[in-house]
C-alpha cells in the first residue's frame, strides 16, 4: 500500500516553549484560530494583516502529507490576492479553464469555465494543498516581520475549553505539559472531525453518501492536455467514473469510482491501483505512485456557525464532496466573510450582532454549496434504477443534443456565492444595472488601465463611482467608506453599468457589493455603510 513517496509535507512552525507556559496567571487572547490549515491560516493572515492580534494554535507542526485539496477557483485566488499570497499560487500551480466529459471512450462534450476576457485570475488552478498553505505561511511570515501581530504554535492541542459569556478558556497540551489560555474570540477551523465541535456537543445536518473513492496521485511526464477529464462507464473502470486533473511537479491526479461494499485494504493494494492507473494512461507510459487513498464523503452543515464567542468555519462548520472543488474554496469565502467583521467588533467600531451576519451569510453559501454537490454526488451515484435510467439517457442525449448537456452533472464547479437577502445589503437602486453586480454579489473583475479592478479593492469600504463625482470619503460613526472615481468604459462599464450611464456602488472589505445607485446620494451613502457594518 503507498500512502508517501512523495511527501509535500513541511514542517514550517516546530514547537517552542513560550513564556505563557510559566506565567503566573493565564493570558487572554482577542482571537485565537484553532487549527492550521488553510482557513485557520488564511484567516490569521487577514486579521493579523488588519492590525488585529491571531494566535493559531495547530496540533502538528506543519502541512500534512498527501496532496489533499488541489483546484483552488478563481475567487479564492482573488482572496489569496488581497491577503498578498495569490500570485506565488498561481506561479506554482497549473491554470486550467477547460474540461471534457467522455461516455466510454467518447467525448461527449467540452466545457470553458471562462470564456470571456478581462480577468486577472483563471478560473482554476491546480495546486497541491500543502504547497497552498505553505505559501500562506510564508506570507505570515512576511507579515510578522512588518509588524503584523500573528503568532503560530505548532504542536499545541487544545483538550479542553470553558466557554464564559465574554471569553473561553482553553487547556492545552505541549510536549513541555499542558497550559491554559484565554480567547475572547474563539474560531474553530479544525477540519471535518473538529475536536472543538464535539467538545461542545454539537452535531451536523445532513446526508452521508454510500460510495468510496481512490485516490491516486502519480508522477509521470506525459502530453495530456492541462484540463479536466472526466469518464462515465470508461473501459478501466466499467460502471462507475474517474477523473484525471494534472498538478505540478508532473504529479497527476487520478479518482477512481470504487462503489459501497469494497474491500479498502485489498483496493489500496499497490499492484491493484498501478492496474488501474495502467488502464487509465495506457501500458507505455511509465509512472510512479506517490500518494493513495480512499475517501467517502457527506454533504452536511451545522445548524448555527456562531455560538456566542465561538464561531466555526471551513470543514468544521460544513462539508461537501470533493466533485465541484466546493469545500477548500468555500472555507476561503467564509474566512473572507469573517476577517473584516471581527476586526470591526475587536476594534469597537460595530457591534457584536455584526458576527450573526456572518452565520446567515455563509449558511446561505454552505446551503448553495450543498445543494449542488448534492446534485453532482446524486448523479455519479444513482440511488435508484430509475435515477439511473435518467443518467444513462442524459448521457447518451448530450453527445448529440446541446440541450442535454447541463443536466450532465460530473461536479458544478465551485463559483462565489451571492448574499441575496442578507441583512447588509441595500435594496437596488440601479435601474438597468446588471444583473451579476446586484446587491449581495462578489465584484467580477475587469481591466482598469495596465491594472484590473480588484487589485484596487484593498479590503475597506470603497465608494466606487462610473460615470458618476463621488467624495473622497464617506463616514459614519466608526466606519469610513474610501471615495474611487474610475473612467466606466470597456468591460468595466459591460460589468458594472449594464443599461445605466452612470453608477455608483458602495464595495464592502470582502469585494461583495452593499448597495448601488445611478449617482451619488450623501445621506443614501450614509444609510448604506451603516446598514453594511451593522450599525443598523
Amino acid at each position: 500500500m503507498v500512502k508517501d513517496r512523495y511527501s509535500l509535507a513541511f514542517r514550517l512552525y516546530p514547537y517552542e516553549r513560550v513564556a505563557e507556559q510559566d506565567a503566573d496567571s493565564v493570558v487572554r487572547h482577542p482571537v485565537v484560530i484553532v487549527g492550521g490549515g488553510p482557513i485557520g491560516m488564511a484567516l490569521a493572515l487577514d486579521l493579523g494583516k488588519r492590525g488585529i492580534p491571531a494566535l493559531v494554535l495547530d496540533d502538528h507542526e506543519g502541512i500534512g502529507k498527501g496532496s489533499r485539496a488541489i483546484c483552488f477557483a478563481k475567487r479564492t485566488l482573488e482572496i489569496c490576492d488581497r491577503l498578498g499570497c495569490g500570485q506565488a499560487m498561481v506561479d506554482k500551480g497549473v491554470v486550467w479553464n477547460l474540461g471534457r466529459v467522455f461516455k466510454d471512450t467518447e467525448e461527449i462534450y467540452s466545457f470553458n469555465l471562462l470564456p470571456e476576457e478581462g480577468h486577472l485570475r483563471p478560473a482554476f488552478i491546480n495546486l497541491q494543498q500543502p504547497y497552498f498553505e505553505r505559501f500562506l505561511v510564508e506570507e505570515i511570515r512576511a507579515a510578522q516581520a512588518a509588524g503584523a501581530p500573528i503568532e503560530i504554535r505548532g504542536r499545541n492541542r487544545v483538550t479542553a475549553i470553558d466557554r464564559q459569556a465574554d471569553h473561553t478558556r482553553l487547556e492545552i497540551d505541549t510536549p513541555d505539559g499542558p497550559y491554559a489560555i484565554e480567547a475572547d474570540w474563539l474560531v474553530a477551523t479544525d477540519g471535518a472531525n473538529s475536536p472543538i465541535r464535539e467538545m461542545m456537543g454539537l452535531g451536523f445536518e445532513g446526508r452521508i453518501f454510500e460510495d468510496n473513492f481512490l485516490i491516486a496521485d502519480i508522477r509521470m511526464e506525459a502530453d495530456f492536455p492541462t484540463e479536466r477529464r472526466f469518464w462515465f462507464d470508461p473501459p478501466f473502470n466499467r460502471g462507475e467514473t474517474a477523473l484525471m486533473h494534472k498538478q505540478p511537479d508532473d504529479v497527476w491526479r487520478l479518482d477512481f469510482q470504487l462503489g459501497w461494499n469494497i474491500d479498502r485494504r485489498a483496493e489500496l493494494d499497490e499492484e491493484k491501483v498501478k492496474t488501474r492507473v495502467r488502464g487509465m494512461i495506457g501500458d507505455d507510459i511509465p509512472f510512479e505512485l506517490v500518494w493513495t487513498s480512499i475517501y467517502t464523503f457527506r454533504c452536511c452543515t451545522m445548524a448555527d456557525y456562531v455560538h456566542g464567542r465561538v464561531i466555526f468555519a471551513g470543514d468544521s462548520a460544513h462539508q461537501v464532496s470533493p466533485f465541484g472543488a466546493r469545500g477548500a474554496n468555500g472555507g476561503i469565502q467564509d474566512i473572507d466573510n469573517l476577517g473584516w467583521k471581527l476586526a470591526l467588533v475587536l476594534q469597537g467600531r460595530a457591534p457584536e450582532s455584526l458576527i450573526d451576519t456572518y452565520h446567515t451569510e455563509r449558511k446561505h453559501g454552505a446551503l448553495e454549496n450543498i445543494k449542488n454537490s448534492s446534485r453532482s454526488a446524486d448523479f455519479l451515484t444513482p440511488r435508484s434504477p430509475a435515477h439511473k435510467l435518467f443518467r444513462e439517457a442524459v448521457l447518451t442525449l448530450a453527445a448529440d443534443h446541446a440541450f442535454a448537456r447541463p443536466m450532465v452533472n460530473s461536479g458544478r464547479l465551485s463559483v462565489p456565492c451571492t448574499y441575496d437577502g442578507s441583512p447588509l445589503n441595500t435594496e437596488d437602486g440601479l435601474p438597468g444595472g446588471p444583473e451579476r453586480t446586484r446587491p449581495g454579489s462578489p465584484c467580477p473583475d475587469a481591466p482598469v488601465g495596465e491594472s484590473f479592478l480588484l487589485s484596487h479593492l484593498n479590503g475597506e469600504f470603497i465608494l466606487l463611482g462610473l460615470n458618476a463625482e463621488i467624495p473622497n470619503k464617506v463616514e459614519v460613526p466608526g466606519v469610513r467608506a474610501i471615495g474611487m472615481t474610475l473612467p466606466a468604459e470597456g468591460l468595466l462599464a459591460d460589468r458594472y453599468l449594464g443599461d445605466a450611464p452612470s453608477a455608483v456602488y458602495l464595495i464592502r472589505p470582502d469585494q461583495h457589493v452593499a448597495a448601488r445607485w445611478p449617482a451619488y446620494d450623501a445621506a443614501a451613502a450614509q444609510a448604506a455603510l451603516k446598514r453594511a457594518a451593522g450599525l443598523e
